[in-house]
Parts: C-alpha cells; structure tokens; sequence
C-alpha cells in the first residue's frame, strides 16, 4: 500500500512504459464495469498501482494428512480460520512448509498474485493493482479483479470453501459477460482456449480428487491394522497420481505442448488438490444460485448474504439442494 500510487498518477507520468499505461488503463475501464454492471463495490480499491518487484504478492502454505484432502487451518482475529497461512517473504512460507513436512504433513507453497483485505483497507487506499497480475491478457485480468471485489461483498469466517467458490462464480460469471460486451475478438479468441484448457484441467484434477476421497474413506486406519492399511491405501493412493500425471500428458499433447499446469502436476499432492477443491467445489451451486436470482446481481448477492447467515452445515446443505434442483 505504501508502494500505491493512483493510477492516473501512473498514466500521466513519462516514465511509465506504453504497455504498463495500456493495462492500468484497461483495468479502470474493467472496475468501473464491476461496479455498473456487477454491481461490486464501488471504493477506492484497484485505483492505485504499486510495483512489488516480486512474482508473487503473497506465498500461501497449505498442508493437508498423506491420507486425506482436508486442510490444515489456521485461525486469525477477523479473518477466523482458514485453509491457508501467507507469508510476504517466500523463504519464511517456505520455512514453515518444511517445519510441516517434518510433522507428517503433505504440503505446498502457492504464490499468489493478489489478495483482499475484504474492504478494511478502503480507508487507507484500499487494494492496490499489483505488478504480479496488471499484466494478465484481458480476460484474466477481468477474472482476477471481479474474484477479489467478490471477496469485499460477502466473507464467512471459517469457511475458506464457500467463501473462495463464491467469489469464483462470480468471476466466472462476471468475465464472460464482460468479454461479450467489451473483449476484443482477439481477447475473446484467447480467453476461449484458455478457459477451454482450465475446464478441462479442473475436470481431470475433481476426477482425481473423488477418486482420492473413495480410497481415503475405504481405507480408513482400524486399531491393529495400520500397517497393513499404510501399505494398501499408499500403494492405490500413488497409483491414481500415476493415472493423473499419464492423463495429463495427454491433455498437453492435445494442447499442442501448452505447458500452464507442469508445476501444479509436478509437484501435486494431498495438500494442493485441497486446496484446489476450495475454489472449485461449490462453484455449479453460486451458478446455479445466481440464475435462480434471475441474472440479478444484487438478488444473487442478498441470497448468498442468507446463506452466509447459517451455520456451516446448513451452508452446506443448502448448496447442495440448489446445484441438485437447478
């Protein structure tokens, strides 16, 4: 925030590069969108600009047992608990990450190009637009700041899952409508294969994890027997990562060699497919949820505002009966 300068600061200077001045002043054109069209929060977040020089804003750990999906959390004054603990310095995430290992624990190190701080920071300038994601092609672009805005709308302490699905139908949501109406044929050209390529990654990586979750729960540790559990759950457990890596590499093949993913497959395990199933899982029911408010977005937000009102078993359970009736 100290680095943030207003983005007509930046636009009016000399010095900054053509190319930076044609992204921030696309994402002015994609905030004031959010705001008329979406109907996000209109303050003075995503009107500033800083440079990090760094790849990343923040470095998450995640940790999950080498014999389930579910997450480690940890728990923070505000924030409640959540699935995730950043680091500004990616040396001391990956410090923890290490102290975790030694634990048991299957872990990774995410780097993440943005982050919310759900609106508490408005006052102060609010959420900058940061070197580790302005320069995303437009469809992206437009992803990432409708996510982040989604955050500032509605937030649930302790309920990491429905909180990031939220904000990921919105994006979802909100970048396809702002593509039809104001992408170029080019943008639209490339957000299609790419988003084309991500639905068909999440498919591969949601199959994998059901198939995780049947073994995990077939095989769970009995008094006496974990021995022999350890050896049967770990021997179908490193099969399916087996089948995923070999399905993957067919993916690329008819991606033509694209190489997005190699990192996440790489290094994939118990800990990032949980994490990825935060931002994935509900997704269909937000869907769902906001054609039943008709394609209204204030409609949409109001009901996802009741359910944020329940306890997180109802939560649950109401998600499910939307994506099931819809």
């Amino acid at each position: 925030m100290q680095a943030a300068k207003p983005v007509d600061d930046w636009l009016a200077d000399p010095q900054t590069p053509e190319q930076l001045k044609a992204k921030l002043a696309l994402t002015q054109k994609i905030r004031q969108f959010a705001v008329t069209e979406l109907k996000l929060p209109d303050n003075p977040s995503y009107k500033s600009y800083a440079d990090l020089k760094r790849k990343a804003v923040v470095w998450n750990v995640v940790a999950a047992p080498a014999s389930s999906l579910k997450l480690k959390t940890w728990c923070f004054p505000v924030a409640g608990c959540v699935s995730y603990k950043g680091y500004f310095s990616q040396s001391e995430a990956q410090a923890e990450a290490d102290v975790l290992k030694q634990q048991g624990w299957e872990v990774a190190v995410q780097g993440v190009p943005a982050y919310s701080t759900l609106g508490w920071s408005n006052w102060a300038g609010g959420d900058p637009l940061l070197n580790t994601f302005v320069g995303y092609p437009e469809g992206e672009l437009a992803r990432l700041v409708f996510h982040e805005l989604a955050h500032q709308v509605v937030y649930v302490p302790d309920d990491t899952a429905f909180n990031e699905s939220f904000a990921t139908a919105v994006e979802r949501l909100g970048s396809a409508r702002w593509l039809l109406r104001h992408g170029s044929e080019a943008a639209n050209f490339d957000y299609a294969i790419f988003d084309q390529r991500r639905q068909q990654f999440r498919a591969l990586t949601r199959a994998t994890r059901l198939q995780l979750k049947q073994i995990y729960m077939i095989n769970k540790p009995v008094a006496g027997v974990n021995i022999a559990y350890s050896a049967i759950n770990n021997i179908a457990k490193d099969e399916i990562y087996r089948e995923f890596r070999a399905h993957y590499e067919a993916l690329k093949s008819s991606w033509g060699g694209y190489a997005g993913y190699d990192n996440w497959v790489k290094n994939a395990n118990n800990a990032s497919f949980g994490a990825l199933a935060a931002y994935d899982d509900f997704v269909p029911a937000f869907e769902a949820l906001f054609e039943k408010s008709n394609g209204d977005w204030l409609k949409f937000y109001a009901a996802v505002n009741d359910l944020a009102k329940l306890s997180k078993e109802q939560r649950l359970k109401a998600l499910m009966n939307v994506a099931q009736n819809s």
